[in-house]
Protein backbone atom coordinates (compact mmCIF):
# COMPACT_ATOMS: atom_id res chain seq x y z
CA UNK A 1 0.00 0.00 0.00
CA UNK A 2 1.16 3.25 -0.70
CA UNK A 3 -0.34 6.58 0.51
CA UNK A 4 0.08 10.17 -0.43
CA UNK A 5 -0.90 12.86 1.93
CA UNK A 6 -2.11 16.12 -0.25
CA UNK A 7 -2.15 19.25 2.32
CA UNK A 8 -4.37 22.32 1.48
CA UNK A 9 -2.54 24.85 4.01
CA UNK A 10 -5.13 27.11 4.00
CA UNK A 11 -7.88 25.41 4.78
CA UNK A 12 -6.38 23.27 6.96
CA UNK A 13 -7.01 20.02 5.60
CA UNK A 14 -5.32 17.05 3.76
CA UNK A 15 -6.48 14.56 0.68
CA UNK A 16 -5.58 11.39 1.01
CA UNK A 17 -4.68 9.18 -2.09
CA UNK A 18 -4.21 5.27 -1.27
CA UNK A 19 -3.41 3.18 -3.82
CA UNK A 20 -2.68 -0.48 -4.10
CA UNK A 21 -2.06 -2.88 -7.36
CA UNK A 22 -2.13 0.11 -9.73
CA UNK A 23 -5.12 1.14 -8.31
CA UNK A 24 -6.28 4.35 -6.34
CA UNK A 25 -8.88 5.68 -3.81
CA UNK A 26 -9.31 9.29 -3.44
CA UNK A 27 -10.38 10.53 0.26
CA UNK A 28 -11.70 13.69 0.42
CA UNK A 29 -10.48 16.27 -2.47
CA UNK A 30 -10.93 20.06 -3.18
CA UNK A 31 -12.33 21.46 -6.33
CA UNK A 32 -8.87 21.85 -7.71
CA UNK A 33 -8.88 18.16 -8.83
CA UNK A 34 -5.69 18.60 -11.09
CA UNK A 35 -2.85 18.38 -8.56
CA UNK A 36 -4.57 14.83 -7.37
CA UNK A 37 -4.71 13.98 -11.23
CA UNK A 38 -1.29 14.59 -11.40
CA UNK A 39 -0.27 12.74 -7.98
CA UNK A 40 -2.02 9.81 -9.15
CA UNK A 41 -0.01 9.76 -12.70
CA UNK A 42 2.82 10.52 -11.00
CA UNK A 43 2.62 6.42 -9.48
CA UNK A 44 0.92 5.16 -12.36
CA UNK A 45 -2.06 4.08 -10.98
CA UNK A 46 -6.34 4.55 -11.95
CA UNK A 47 -8.43 6.44 -9.34
CA UNK A 48 -11.12 3.66 -8.84
CA UNK A 49 -13.44 5.91 -6.33
CA UNK A 50 -13.33 8.95 -4.40
CA UNK A 51 -14.85 8.42 -0.91
CA UNK A 52 -16.27 11.68 1.24
CA UNK A 53 -16.06 11.47 5.28
CA UNK A 54 -18.92 13.85 4.92
CA UNK A 55 -21.02 16.53 3.43
CA UNK A 56 -17.82 19.83 3.58
CA UNK A 57 -18.64 22.77 5.41
CA UNK A 58 -15.31 24.38 4.56
CA UNK A 59 -14.69 23.88 0.79
CA UNK A 60 -16.20 22.71 -2.30
CA UNK A 61 -15.93 18.60 -2.75
CA UNK A 62 -13.77 18.11 -5.68
CA UNK A 63 -15.49 14.44 -6.24
CA UNK A 64 -17.75 15.36 -8.70
CA UNK A 65 -14.97 16.86 -10.74
CA UNK A 66 -12.24 13.78 -9.94
CA UNK A 67 -15.16 11.59 -11.64
CA UNK A 68 -15.48 13.72 -14.67
CA UNK A 69 -11.81 13.59 -15.31
CA UNK A 70 -11.13 9.79 -14.82
CA UNK A 71 -14.55 8.20 -14.96
CA UNK A 72 -14.13 7.14 -10.41
CA UNK A 73 -16.96 5.93 -8.54
CA UNK A 74 -18.35 8.01 -5.86
CA UNK A 75 -18.75 6.79 -2.43
CA UNK A 76 -20.36 8.89 -0.18
CA UNK A 77 -22.71 8.40 3.28
CA UNK A 78 -25.91 7.48 3.15
CA UNK A 79 -27.12 9.90 5.12
CA UNK A 80 -25.54 12.80 3.31
CA UNK A 81 -28.96 12.97 1.26
CA UNK A 82 -26.75 13.79 -1.93
CA UNK A 83 -28.57 14.43 -5.35
CA UNK A 84 -25.94 13.12 -7.96
CA UNK A 85 -24.89 9.75 -8.76
CA UNK A 86 -23.07 7.97 -6.33
CA UNK A 87 -22.31 4.59 -3.72
CA UNK A 88 -24.41 5.03 -0.58
CA UNK A 89 -21.94 3.51 1.97
CA UNK A 90 -23.37 2.23 5.44
CA UNK A 91 -21.64 0.97 8.41
CA UNK A 92 -19.24 -2.23 7.41
CA UNK A 93 -19.68 -2.02 3.69
CA UNK A 94 -16.72 -1.82 1.24
CA UNK A 95 -15.05 -0.43 -1.24
CA UNK A 96 -11.89 -3.14 -2.78
CA UNK A 97 -9.04 -2.11 -5.23
CA UNK A 98 -5.15 -3.20 -5.38
CA UNK A 99 -4.77 -5.30 -2.58
CA UNK A 100 -6.67 -3.43 0.44
CA UNK A 101 -10.51 -2.83 1.12
CA UNK A 102 -11.72 0.12 2.60
CA UNK A 103 -14.93 -0.53 5.13
CA UNK A 104 -17.08 2.17 6.41
CA UNK A 105 -17.67 3.20 10.18
CA UNK A 106 -20.49 5.46 10.94
CA UNK A 107 -18.69 8.13 13.15
CA UNK A 108 -21.86 11.03 13.75
CA UNK A 109 -20.98 14.24 15.44
CA UNK A 110 -18.82 16.67 13.48
CA UNK A 111 -21.96 15.91 11.44
CA UNK A 112 -24.47 13.73 11.48
CA UNK A 113 -23.83 11.51 8.33
CA UNK A 114 -20.05 11.47 9.13
CA UNK A 115 -18.12 8.18 7.92
CA UNK A 116 -14.25 6.98 9.14
CA UNK A 117 -12.72 4.62 6.50
CA UNK A 118 -10.87 1.34 7.92
CA UNK A 119 -7.73 0.70 5.89
CA UNK A 120 -7.36 -3.37 5.73
CA UNK A 121 -4.65 -4.96 3.39
CA UNK A 122 -5.45 -8.51 2.19
CA UNK A 123 -4.49 -11.44 4.68
CA UNK A 124 -4.30 -8.70 7.75
CA UNK A 125 -7.33 -8.83 10.19
CA UNK A 126 -6.10 -5.59 11.69
CA UNK A 127 -6.86 -2.31 10.43
CA UNK A 128 -3.67 0.11 8.92
CA UNK A 129 -5.03 2.94 9.34
CA UNK A 130 -8.50 4.83 9.53
CA UNK A 131 -9.32 7.86 7.39
CA UNK A 132 -11.00 9.73 10.15
CA UNK A 133 -12.23 12.84 8.26
CA UNK A 134 -13.55 15.40 10.85
CA UNK A 135 -14.10 13.27 13.81
CA UNK A 136 -10.79 12.24 15.45
CA UNK A 137 -7.76 14.55 14.37
CA UNK A 138 -4.38 14.71 15.64
CA UNK A 139 -4.30 16.65 18.98
CA UNK A 140 -8.46 16.84 19.22
CA UNK A 141 -11.59 16.56 17.32
CA UNK A 142 -13.83 18.33 15.02
CA UNK A 143 -16.15 20.92 15.89
CA UNK A 144 -19.52 20.04 16.45
CA UNK A 145 -21.37 23.45 16.09
CA UNK A 146 -21.42 24.07 12.86
CA UNK A 147 -25.10 23.07 11.63
CA UNK A 148 -26.49 25.55 14.44
CA UNK A 149 -27.27 25.16 17.92
CA UNK A 150 -30.49 23.69 17.93
CA UNK A 151 -28.33 20.64 16.15
CA UNK A 152 -25.16 21.17 18.77
CA UNK A 153 -25.63 18.94 21.82
CA UNK A 154 -26.48 15.66 20.33
CA UNK A 155 -24.04 16.27 17.72
CA UNK A 156 -21.48 16.90 20.48
CA UNK A 157 -22.87 14.02 22.41
CA UNK A 158 -22.29 11.83 19.48
CA UNK A 159 -18.90 12.31 18.95
CA UNK A 160 -17.83 11.52 22.54
CA UNK A 161 -19.33 8.54 21.58
CA UNK A 162 -17.31 8.23 18.25
CA UNK A 163 -14.07 9.24 19.50
CA UNK A 164 -14.65 6.41 22.21
CA UNK A 165 -15.13 3.95 19.64
CA UNK A 166 -11.89 5.16 17.57
CA UNK A 167 -10.28 5.20 20.22
CA UNK A 168 -10.80 1.53 20.76
CA UNK A 169 -8.91 0.37 17.60
CA UNK A 170 -5.41 -0.94 17.99
CA UNK A 171 -2.85 1.12 18.81
CA UNK A 172 -1.12 1.10 16.13
CA UNK A 173 -3.34 2.53 13.61
CA UNK A 174 -2.67 5.06 12.29
CA UNK A 175 -4.75 8.16 12.17
CA UNK A 176 -5.29 10.04 8.59
CA UNK A 177 -7.95 13.53 9.41
CA UNK A 178 -8.69 15.35 6.37
CA UNK A 179 -8.74 18.37 8.94
CA UNK A 180 -6.14 19.43 10.75
CA UNK A 181 -3.56 22.44 11.97
CA UNK A 182 -5.17 25.94 10.44
CA UNK A 183 -8.77 24.06 9.92
CA UNK A 184 -11.65 26.50 11.63
CA UNK A 185 -13.40 22.86 11.41
CA UNK A 186 -11.26 21.90 14.22
CA UNK A 187 -12.63 22.56 18.17
CA UNK A 188 -8.94 23.89 19.21
CA UNK A 189 -5.42 24.56 18.57
CA UNK A 190 -4.04 21.30 16.27
CA UNK A 191 -0.15 20.39 16.42
CA UNK A 192 1.37 20.60 13.35
CA UNK A 193 1.68 16.89 12.43
CA UNK A 194 -1.03 15.58 9.81
CA UNK A 195 -1.33 12.33 10.96
CA UNK A 196 -0.66 10.17 14.33
CA UNK A 197 -1.50 7.04 15.58
CA UNK A 198 -4.35 5.65 17.86
CA UNK A 199 -2.07 4.94 20.85
CA UNK A 200 -0.22 8.27 20.48
CA UNK A 201 -3.91 10.32 20.66
CA UNK A 202 -4.22 7.86 23.59
CA UNK A 203 -0.99 9.63 25.66
CA UNK A 204 -1.44 13.15 24.15
CA UNK A 205 -5.35 13.90 22.38
CA UNK A 206 -7.21 16.08 25.05
CA UNK A 207 -10.71 15.25 23.56
CA UNK A 208 -10.23 11.62 24.97
CA UNK A 209 -9.81 12.79 28.20
CA UNK A 210 -12.53 13.85 29.53
CA UNK A 211 -13.99 11.46 32.17
CA UNK A 212 -17.53 11.05 30.64
CA UNK A 213 -19.99 12.13 28.44
CA UNK A 214 -21.16 15.65 30.18
CA UNK A 215 -17.42 17.30 30.92
CA UNK A 216 -16.81 16.62 26.87
CA UNK A 217 -19.94 18.10 25.87
CA UNK A 218 -18.69 21.21 28.37
CA UNK A 219 -14.92 21.33 27.08
CA UNK A 220 -15.69 20.73 23.74
CA UNK A 221 -17.70 23.66 23.41
CA UNK A 222 -15.80 25.84 25.23
CA UNK A 223 -13.80 28.67 23.66
CA UNK A 224 -14.61 28.05 20.31
CA UNK A 225 -13.54 30.20 17.23
CA UNK A 226 -15.70 31.98 14.90
CA UNK A 227 -15.77 30.26 11.46
CA UNK A 228 -15.89 32.03 7.51
CA UNK A 229 -19.23 33.05 6.70
CA UNK A 230 -19.11 31.18 3.52
CA UNK A 231 -19.40 27.91 5.62
CA UNK A 232 -23.22 27.73 6.10
CA UNK A 233 -23.29 27.93 1.72
CA UNK A 234 -20.58 24.79 1.51
CA UNK A 235 -23.87 21.65 2.33
CA UNK A 236 -25.77 22.89 -0.39
CA UNK A 237 -23.54 23.29 -2.84
CA UNK A 238 -22.16 19.87 -2.08
CA UNK A 239 -24.77 18.15 -1.36
CA UNK A 240 -26.38 19.06 -4.80
CA UNK A 241 -22.95 18.02 -7.01
CA UNK A 242 -20.87 21.34 -7.78
CA UNK A 243 -20.82 22.99 -11.56
CA UNK A 244 -17.88 20.82 -13.50
CA UNK A 245 -15.33 23.15 -14.35
CA UNK A 246 -13.09 20.83 -16.19
CA UNK A 247 -10.00 23.18 -15.80
CA UNK A 248 -9.14 26.23 -14.00
CA UNK A 249 -10.90 28.98 -15.53
CA UNK A 250 -8.27 31.86 -17.03
CA UNK A 251 -8.69 35.34 -16.03
CA UNK A 252 -9.35 38.20 -18.73
CA UNK A 253 -6.69 41.57 -18.00
CA UNK A 254 -9.54 44.39 -17.32
CA UNK A 255 -8.27 48.01 -18.52
CA UNK A 256 -8.49 50.60 -15.69
CA UNK A 257 -11.17 51.97 -17.93
CA UNK A 258 -13.01 48.66 -17.82
CA UNK A 259 -12.68 47.95 -13.73
CA UNK A 260 -14.02 51.44 -13.20
CA UNK A 261 -16.82 50.84 -15.07
CA UNK A 262 -18.25 47.69 -13.41
CA UNK A 263 -17.65 49.50 -9.52
CA UNK A 264 -21.20 50.62 -8.31
CA UNK A 265 -22.80 47.26 -9.56
CA UNK A 266 -22.28 45.41 -6.35
CA UNK A 267 -19.07 44.71 -7.63
CA UNK A 268 -16.28 43.93 -5.31
CA UNK A 269 -12.56 44.95 -5.63
CA UNK A 270 -10.03 42.59 -3.46
CA UNK A 271 -6.36 43.69 -3.37
CA UNK A 272 -4.20 41.09 -3.16
CA UNK A 273 -1.15 43.33 -2.62
CA UNK A 274 1.15 43.57 0.55
CA UNK A 275 -0.74 46.10 2.90
CA UNK A 276 1.84 48.75 2.96
CA UNK A 277 1.70 48.87 -0.50
CA UNK A 278 -2.12 48.92 -0.16
CA UNK A 279 -2.71 51.54 2.64
CA UNK A 280 0.31 53.53 0.09
CA UNK A 281 -2.68 54.04 -2.70
CA UNK A 282 -5.29 51.75 -3.49
CA UNK A 283 -8.75 51.82 -5.55
CA UNK A 284 -11.29 53.54 -3.15
CA UNK A 285 -13.63 51.32 -1.50
CA UNK A 286 -11.35 48.25 -1.96
CA UNK A 287 -10.66 45.36 0.61
CA UNK A 288 -7.37 44.89 1.07
CA UNK A 289 -6.81 40.57 1.50
CA UNK A 290 -2.88 39.58 1.20
CA UNK A 291 -2.62 36.68 -1.24
CA UNK A 292 -1.40 34.05 0.97
CA UNK A 293 -2.81 30.77 2.01
CA UNK A 294 -5.47 31.81 3.89
CA UNK A 295 -6.87 34.24 1.00
CA UNK A 296 -9.55 32.66 -0.07
CA UNK A 297 -10.90 32.02 3.25
CA UNK A 298 -10.72 35.46 4.50
CA UNK A 299 -12.67 36.85 1.14
CA UNK A 300 -15.19 34.02 1.68
CA UNK A 301 -15.52 35.63 5.33
CA UNK A 302 -16.18 39.22 4.57
CA UNK A 303 -17.22 39.26 0.79
CA UNK A 304 -21.00 38.64 0.58
CA UNK A 305 -21.12 34.58 -0.86
CA UNK A 306 -20.15 34.68 -4.26
CA UNK A 307 -20.34 38.15 -5.25
CA UNK A 308 -18.85 39.54 -8.53
CA UNK A 309 -15.22 40.46 -8.17
CA UNK A 310 -12.38 42.21 -9.43
CA UNK A 311 -8.56 41.56 -8.65
CA UNK A 312 -5.87 43.35 -7.73
CA UNK A 313 -2.57 41.53 -8.05
CA UNK A 314 0.33 42.07 -6.09
CA UNK A 315 2.94 40.09 -8.61
CA UNK A 316 3.42 38.97 -12.47
CA UNK A 317 -0.06 38.93 -13.21
CA UNK A 318 -0.25 34.74 -14.52
CA UNK A 319 0.78 33.16 -11.36
CA UNK A 320 -1.20 35.32 -8.87
CA UNK A 321 -4.36 34.95 -11.14
CA UNK A 322 -4.04 31.47 -11.43
CA UNK A 323 -3.46 31.30 -7.69
CA UNK A 324 -6.16 33.87 -6.35
CA UNK A 325 -8.79 31.57 -8.45
CA UNK A 326 -7.88 28.44 -7.52
CA UNK A 327 -8.27 29.87 -3.67
CA UNK A 328 -11.55 31.04 -4.69
CA UNK A 329 -13.15 28.03 -6.40
CA UNK A 330 -12.51 26.14 -3.33
CA UNK A 331 -14.75 28.27 -0.90
CA UNK A 332 -17.37 28.74 -3.71
CA UNK A 333 -16.64 32.01 -5.12
CA UNK A 334 -16.91 31.66 -9.42
CA UNK A 335 -17.90 35.23 -10.28
CA UNK A 336 -14.41 36.83 -10.27
CA UNK A 337 -14.62 39.59 -13.53
CA UNK A 338 -11.06 39.67 -14.40
CA UNK A 339 -7.95 41.59 -12.60
CA UNK A 340 -6.88 45.30 -13.00
CA UNK A 341 -4.49 45.44 -16.03
CA UNK A 342 -1.14 47.22 -14.63
CA UNK A 343 -2.40 47.40 -11.46
CA UNK A 344 -3.28 50.42 -9.19
CA UNK A 345 -0.28 52.47 -11.25
CA UNK A 346 -2.28 52.05 -14.46
CA UNK A 347 -5.01 53.14 -12.99
CA UNK A 348 -3.07 55.96 -11.75
CA UNK A 349 -1.87 56.93 -15.15
CA UNK A 350 -5.69 56.92 -16.40
CA UNK A 351 -6.55 59.34 -14.29
CA UNK A 352 -8.52 57.50 -11.73
CA UNK A 353 -8.63 58.56 -8.24
CA UNK A 354 -6.44 56.84 -5.17
CA UNK A 355 -6.73 56.49 -1.71
CA UNK A 356 -4.69 56.00 1.31
CA UNK A 357 -4.12 55.84 4.90
CA UNK A 358 -1.01 55.53 7.48
CA UNK A 359 0.24 52.25 8.44
CA UNK A 360 1.96 52.04 12.01
CA UNK A 361 4.11 49.93 14.26
CA UNK A 362 3.82 48.52 17.65
CA UNK A 363 6.45 51.04 18.65
CA UNK A 364 4.15 54.04 16.98
CA UNK A 365 1.40 52.94 19.23
CA UNK A 366 3.08 52.70 22.42
CA UNK A 367 4.03 56.49 22.15
CA UNK A 368 0.23 57.55 21.02
CA UNK A 369 -0.67 56.06 24.79
CA UNK A 370 2.27 57.13 26.44
CA UNK A 371 1.38 60.84 25.14
CA UNK A 372 -1.84 60.56 26.96
CA UNK A 373 -3.11 61.52 23.61
CA UNK A 374 -5.83 58.25 23.96
CA UNK A 375 -6.06 56.74 21.03
CA UNK A 376 -8.65 55.27 19.74
CA UNK A 377 -7.91 51.38 19.62
CA UNK A 378 -9.95 48.48 17.78
CA UNK A 379 -8.76 44.88 18.34
CA UNK A 380 -9.94 42.60 15.28
CA UNK A 381 -8.83 39.28 16.80
CA UNK A 382 -10.68 36.38 17.87
CA UNK A 383 -12.66 36.26 21.01
CA UNK A 384 -10.37 34.10 22.69
CA UNK A 385 -7.29 36.34 21.61
CA UNK A 386 -8.72 39.33 23.40
CA UNK A 387 -9.69 37.05 26.80
CA UNK A 388 -6.29 35.97 26.94
CA UNK A 389 -4.88 39.62 26.68
CA UNK A 390 -5.63 43.21 25.74
CA UNK A 391 -4.21 46.47 25.62
CA UNK A 392 -6.38 48.73 28.22
CA UNK A 393 -8.80 50.82 26.82
CA UNK A 394 -9.18 49.21 23.30
CA UNK A 395 -12.50 48.01 21.82
CA UNK A 396 -12.89 43.94 20.55
CA UNK A 397 -14.82 43.62 17.18
CA UNK A 398 -13.55 40.11 15.51
CA UNK A 399 -12.63 41.26 11.62
CA UNK A 400 -15.24 38.56 10.45
CA UNK A 401 -18.03 40.38 12.00
CA UNK A 402 -16.72 43.91 10.81
CA UNK A 403 -18.73 44.14 7.38
CA UNK A 404 -22.46 43.60 9.29
CA UNK A 405 -21.05 46.25 12.20
CA UNK A 406 -19.54 48.41 10.26
CA UNK A 407 -22.47 50.79 10.66
CA UNK A 408 -22.55 51.13 14.34
CA UNK A 409 -18.49 51.48 14.18
CA UNK A 410 -19.71 54.69 15.42
CA UNK A 411 -21.33 53.72 18.44
CA UNK A 412 -18.45 52.07 19.91
CA UNK A 413 -17.08 55.25 20.98
CA UNK A 414 -13.64 55.35 19.04
CA UNK A 415 -12.98 59.17 17.91
CA UNK A 416 -10.31 60.36 15.73
CA UNK A 417 -8.19 58.08 13.40
CA UNK A 418 -8.99 54.17 14.34
CA UNK A 419 -5.86 52.23 14.93
CA UNK A 420 -6.21 49.05 13.98
CA UNK A 421 -4.56 45.84 15.39
CA UNK A 422 -4.71 41.94 15.37
CA UNK A 423 -1.59 39.68 16.25
CA UNK A 424 0.59 40.23 13.18
CA UNK A 425 -1.13 42.91 10.86
CA UNK A 426 -2.79 40.83 9.05
CA UNK A 427 -6.02 41.14 10.20
CA UNK A 428 -5.53 44.58 10.51
CA UNK A 429 -4.85 45.25 7.46
CA UNK A 430 -8.27 43.84 6.32
CA UNK A 431 -10.17 46.04 8.92
CA UNK A 432 -8.54 49.55 8.47
CA UNK A 433 -9.27 48.69 4.55
CA UNK A 434 -13.04 48.13 5.28
CA UNK A 435 -13.38 51.52 7.77
CA UNK A 436 -11.70 53.50 5.48
CA UNK A 437 -13.95 52.22 2.50
CA UNK A 438 -16.81 53.48 4.81
CA UNK A 439 -15.42 56.95 5.33
CA UNK A 440 -13.59 56.33 8.65
CA UNK A 441 -10.18 57.32 9.55
CA UNK A 442 -7.83 54.53 10.04
CA UNK A 443 -4.25 53.84 11.27
CA UNK A 444 -3.37 50.13 10.77
CA UNK A 445 -0.99 48.68 12.85
CA UNK A 446 0.94 46.51 9.65
CA UNK A 447 3.33 44.49 11.58
CA UNK A 448 3.56 43.16 15.27
CA UNK A 449 0.55 43.26 17.31
CA UNK A 450 -0.89 42.85 20.49
CA UNK A 451 1.19 40.30 22.24
CA UNK A 452 3.96 42.62 21.12
CA UNK A 453 2.39 45.41 22.86
CA UNK A 454 1.87 44.05 25.78
CA UNK A 455 5.35 42.51 25.94
CA UNK A 456 7.22 45.90 25.07
CA UNK A 457 4.89 48.21 26.17
CA UNK A 458 2.52 47.24 28.80
CA UNK A 459 5.37 48.51 31.76
CA UNK A 460 5.94 52.29 32.24
CA UNK A 461 9.30 51.19 31.33
CA UNK A 462 9.31 49.43 28.25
Amino acid sequence: MDLDLIVTRGLGDTTYLVSSGGEAALIDPQRDAGRFLARAAGRDVAIRFVLETHVHNDYVSGAVEVRNATGAEIGAPARGRYAFDHRPLREGDEVRFGGIRLVAMETPGHTPEHLAYLVFEDGVEEPAAVFSGGSLMVGGAGRTDLLGPEQTDGSTRAQFRTLRRLAALPADTRVLPTHGAGSFCGAGPAPKSRSSTIGAEHDGNAALRAPDEQTFVREALEGLPSFPAYYRHMAVINRAGPRVLGSIPKLPALTPERAAGLLGSGVWVVDARAREAFAGAHIPGSLNVELDPAFGSYVGWLVPFDAPLVLVLPFEPSGAATETVIQLLRVGYEHVLGFLDGGVEAWHRAGLELASYPVATVDDLCREIRSGRGPAVLDVRQQGEWDAGRIPDSVHLFVGDLPERLPQVAELGLEGPVWTICASGHRSAMAASLLAGAGIPVRAVARGGVEDWLASCSSPSG
